[in-house]
């Protein structure tokens, strides 16, 4: 179970790196360093720890022992984590007073980052918006190149700019991604809408309704087919008109429009936005689907 929760695929970040078990690294390659000596990394770009799988990483730890030393690097009379933010927790929740550390010399701040930032998405341990805070940190004030952090991440350009475009939503829809409401893929579709407040309710209407990736897009989509459409003012609609569509669209949770024609003749549109929403509404209007 410790091999699993600690993941792989850092030897590439660390060149000649030590072996797993502190027991098996050649003379030198790992020092054991006290726990009270190492402070937290502040270039950490991971906000949020799981509080449960951090206790069973430090039950491991207790049983078994580290078994991929922390790296770290000096700071003044003790030391600064660059990487193992969760061993380095879980070993001080499992009481050790000592952990194996890899000590690196003179790592600067962008480099603390960028490795730091490197295990956590090798191990998918950030949240998007994380990940979206570190790329524009190591952007804005290390001076990579998008280019430049696509190469080192693994990624493609194009995916660190739509990442790094997050963080242009606003501050509530950031929320809802960070503690898992909103996937990334909802949010890349927020971001084809033109304006923070379409952002906002649109959101706020994929997480009430439990909306697909793909129904959000397909909503995302007839929001802006709306916009390019509708330049001509409609004419305002009876008070009761009016009336009768809210009542409609609450009874049904999606957008329901009707036209009024001479003779008492008229028209209601219900809208959906995907296959899941159109069942839904089946279903409310007690309609039984062919299969």
């Amino acid at each position: 179970m410790a091999k699993k929760v600690l993941g792989r695929g850092l030897d590439a970040l660390i060149p000649q790196a030590p072996p797993a078990s502190a027991a098996d690294a050649p003379r030198g390659g790992v020092t054991t360093i006290p726990v009270d000596a190492i402070r937290a990394n502040p270039h950490q770009p991971r906000e949020a720890f799981d509080a449960e799988r951090l206790r069973e990483l430090s039950r491991s730890i207790r049983a078994d022992g580290v078994l991929q030393p922390v790296v770290v690097r000096r700071a003044g009379e003790g030391y600064e984590l660059i990487m193992g933010e969760r061993r380095l927790q879980a070993a001080r929740m499992a009481g050790l007073e000592a952990i194996p550390a890899v000590v690196r010399e003179s790592v600067r701040n962008r480099d603390a980052l960028r490795l730091a930032l490197v295990e956590n998405i090798q191990r998918e341990n950030l949240n998007p918006i994380e990940v979206a805070r570190a790329y524009r940190q190591l952007v804005a004030e290390y001076g990579y190149s998008q280019q430049e952090l696509a190469d080192v991440v693994g990624r493609d350009r194009s995916s660190v700019a739509n990442t790094i475009r997050l963080l242009n939503l606003p501050d509530e829809v950031q929320t809802m991604i960070s503690d898992g409401r909103l996937s990334a893929g909802h949010a890349r579709a927020l971001l084809a809408l033109p304006t923070r407040r379409e952002q906002l309710a649109m959101a706020r209407r994929i997480v009430e309704r439990g909306m697909s990736v793909r129904d959000a897009e397909a909503a995302v989509g007839m929001r802006r087919e709306r916009r390019r459409t509708g330049a001509k003012k409609a004419p305002e609609k009876p008070v009761y008109i009016a009336d009768l569509e809210r009542a409609f669209s609450s009874h049904l949770g999606t957008r329901v429009e009707i036209q009024e024609r001479r003779g008492g003749r008229g028209r209601i549109t219900i809208e959906f936005y995907g296959n899941e929403e159109f069942e839904r509404i089946a279903a409310l209007l007690g309609v039984a689907l062919p299969r």
